[in-house]
Formats: structure tokens, C-alpha cells, sequence
């Protein structure tokens, strides 16, 4: 019993000596890790950006399936939260701040452990990016004594930022590689009404800023008592490859026509029918220029005269407010193009040829006329003033 009493009073010991060698430890730390990522670096930010994404790569989130993810209205951008709860503990994450492509900056708190979260972006060789995730704050009593038993914050914080970037740098490679573009060949676009913002943007930023002004579009047409009609489009007025530029409308399908009050920045319109060559891509974004050159080469291989007087039309079948997965992701792409004209064939008209045979149903007689001998007298006819013109009423329209 005594030997039991001894053991007792050590580990008692133990404790209490451990207790006070981490309560007068610091609880500051500060980690630092950075891997190379194998995809594009605007896809890696918005991948990044979005907290849905966090629970497929960060490392104690995907090794304990307990753990539950709560989500805001807003999950990318700044202003974005996210919310956990799991047997270890409860925390949350918001976006402070970010640059756009370059940087994120966040604060996160976990059962006292507070930490100011930066993530980095830069361009390498081949198109990849180095992603450096930098975490500095203030440990709990608790976390303070589990990093103690464990090799300490370095070692501990530094394994889940690791396996944490592995995540990331697989699930990119398999989402962004995994696409398929089918050219769907000739289609007809029945008109329809819509509502719309009308801007100039960079055109590796339309994905973006359609997720920011489809939810607009949305309320505005809840507000106003319409019914949505469809799924989001963009219309593409240009498309400068060259200076990265295009002027674009992002619209919203309603189930009728309107008139928005004046200085609205939501305005109305509608999309008149047109012949066009359609184009499935099924997957990341980022293949669309594979998508456009493909649907080029058709136009050009089946000899069919393009609409140049405006773009194209993509419409967001399934976007990033649908699905979180980038393979997931479903755009429909319309060239328009110029109708075919089908020429009129006019047949010519035969006389009967006359034979001395009788027919089965005899022709009636017809009343001869004696010859005129005088030539009829015809009076010069009178012309008819032409009507005035009018200058004919043209049709609003995007095109």
C-alpha cells in the first residue's frame, strides 16, 4: 500500500510541478509553414478564400468526422465566418482582410487560443504557387499544456499546417484537373427577360464578381415580387484577350418584362432569340479558353458564319453558390451565329402540251371575243404619291 501511496504522491507531484512550469511559460507562439502548390495561384486564393472549403483540408477537421461545420450567409471575402464544434472543443474563423490573389488575412479562436492567420500567395515556375499559412497568438492554459506533452506549439500547430497544405495541393489537383468540354453543335436561344449589372471587368475576375452580384440580383427579385426564370447568365458585350478585358452583363432570368426606376443599378432587359453553337464545360473555370478555342475550331471546320457583333453567352448551370467542388462545376457557353438562309426555289409553271386524244372530263367551251380592230384607248394611269417615311422604331436590345 505504501508503494501505491509513493506513486500517488509522485504523479501528484508531477502534475503540480508541470502545472507551474507551463504557468510561468509564455503563451505565445508563432508557426510558420509553406509548400508549393501544383495549380494556378487565382485558383488556390479562391479555393482558400471560401470557409466551405476548409472542412475537405484541414487536417483535425478531416481526421475527426464528429466534428461539425456551421456557415453565415457570407463564407468568402471579407466579413466571412465559420463555425466548429467537436469533441475537442468549440471555435470560429473570420476574414479580416484580403488582396486579391496575394493575400488573406483571418482570426481565429479556439477554446481560448486566440491567433492571427495569414496566408500568402506567390507564383512559381510552371504555374504554381507557393502558399505560405503563418499563424501567431496566444495559447490557452489547457493548449499550453498540451503542446508541453507533445514537443511543444512549434511541433504541434506545425504538423496540422503540414498536413494541411497537403490537403489543399491534392484537392486542387484533382478538382481542377478533373473537366470534360463537349461542343453541342448548333441550338436555337429563345428570348427571354431578365434583370442585370453592366460593368467592365477583368475577365480572370468574372467568376468573382458574379458571385457578388448574382445574390443582389436575387434579392432584388424577391423584393420586388419576380419569379426567377432560369439560372444566372453572363452576357460578354467584349472579350479583349489581349488587354485581359471584356464589358460584361451578369443577369438573372425573370418571368417577365419590367421597367426599373431611374438610377437604379439594377437595370432590365431583354434577351432576344439567336442561332447559336453551344459548348458544355464541365469543371473548373479555368478551362473556358480550352472550351472557346474548341467551339472555334467547330465554327471554323463546319464553315459557319459567326455573329461578330457581340461575344458569347455563359450560362451558370450549376456556379459556386451551387456546389463548393470545382469538378461539380457545369457552364453552358453560346456563340451566336448568323442564320442560314434557305433560298426560295420557284418552279416553273408549263403549258399543257396538246394531244388529240380526249381527256375523261371534257373542257367546258369558252366564249370567243371578236377581234378588236381599233387598239384600246388607255388612259396614263395617275400615280400614287408615296406615303411618307418614318423613321422605323428600333427595339432596346443587349445586342
Amino acid at each position: 500500500m505504501k508503494i501505491l501511496k509513493y506513486l500517488f504522491l509522485f504523479a501528484l507531484l508531477s502534475f503540480v510541478a508541470l502545472t507551474v512550469f507551463v504557468a510561468t511559460q509564455k503563451g505565445d507562439f508563432s508557426v510558420e509553414r509553406s509548400k508549393v502548390i501544383n495549380s494556378p495561384r487565382a485558383t488556390v486564393y479562391n479555393y482558400l478564400n471560401d470557409f466551405r472549403n476548409y472542412e475537405d483540408f484541414e487536417s483535425w477537421s478531416v481526421e475527426d468526422p464528429t466534428i461539425k461545420m456551421t456557415y453565415a450567409n457570407k463564407t468568402s471575402g471579407n466579413g466571412a465566418t465559420f463555425y466548429w464544434d467537436g469533441a475537442d472543443g468549440k471555435g470560429n474563423s473570420i476574414i479580416l482582410k484580403t488582396k486579391d490573389g496575394e493575400s488573406i488575412d483571418q482570426k481565429m479562436q479556439f477554446d481560448g487560443t486566440e491567433a492571427d492567420v495569414n496566408w500568402t500567395l506567390k507564383d512559381t515556375l510552371n504555374g504554381k504557387t507557393k502558399v505560405t499559412w503563418k499563424g501567431k497568438g496566444t495559447m490557452s492554459f489547457l493548449f499550453k499544456i498540451y503542446t508541453a506533452l507533445h514537443g511543444g506549439s512549434d511541433r504541434v500547430i506545425g504538423t496540422i499546417y503540414e498536413k494541411s497544405l497537403a490537403n489543399i495541393d491534392k484537392n486542387l489537383d484533382y478538382e481542377t484537373k478533373t473537366y470534360a468540354v463537349k461542343v453541342d453543335g448548333v441550338v436555337k436561344k429563345t428570348e427571354t427577360p431578365y434583370i442585370k449589372q453592366t460593368f467592365t471587368s477583368e475577365i480572370a475576375k468574372v467568376s468573382k464578381n458574379a458571385r457578388i452580384v448574382i445574390p443582389k440580383l436575387i434579392q432584388f427579385s424577391e423584393t420586388n415580387g419576380l419569379s426567377a426564370a432560369g439560372k444566372p447568365f453572363i452576357i460578354y458585350h467584349t472579350y479583349d484577350t489581349k488587354n485581359g478585358l471584356a464589358k460584361i452583363s451578369i443577369c438573372l432570368p425573370i418571368n417577365k418584362e419590367i421597367s426599373t426606376s431611374s438610377g437604379s443599378d439594377i437595370l432590365a432587359g431583354k434577351l432576344n432569340g439567336f442561332d447559336a453553337v453551344k459548348t458544355t464545360l464541365n469543371g473548373d473555370y479555368s478551362h473556358r479558353n480550352e472550351a472557346i478555342a474548341k467551339t472555334t475550331a467547330y465554327i471554323n471546320n463546319q464553315k459557319i458564319i459567326p455573329d461578330l457583333s457581340w461575344s458569347h453567352l455563359e450560362i451558370l448551370t450549376l456556379s459556386k453558390l451551387d456546389v463548393k467542388a470545382s469538378s461539380k462545376l457545369v457552364t453552358e457557353i453560346y456563340f451566336p451565329i448568323k442564320p442560314k438562309v434557305v433560298p426560295v426555289v420557284t418552279e416553273p409553271v408549263y403549258a399543257p402540251e396538246t394531244t388529240g386524244e380526249m381527256t375523261s372530263e371534257p373542257r367546258a367551251e369558252q366564249p370567243t371575243e371578236k377581234p378588236r380592230t381599233e387598239p384600246v384607248k388607255r388612259k396614263p394611269a395617275t400615280p400614287t404619291p408615296a406615303p411618307a417615311q418614318t423613321p422605323a422604331q428600333e427595339e432596346d436590345s443587349e445586342f
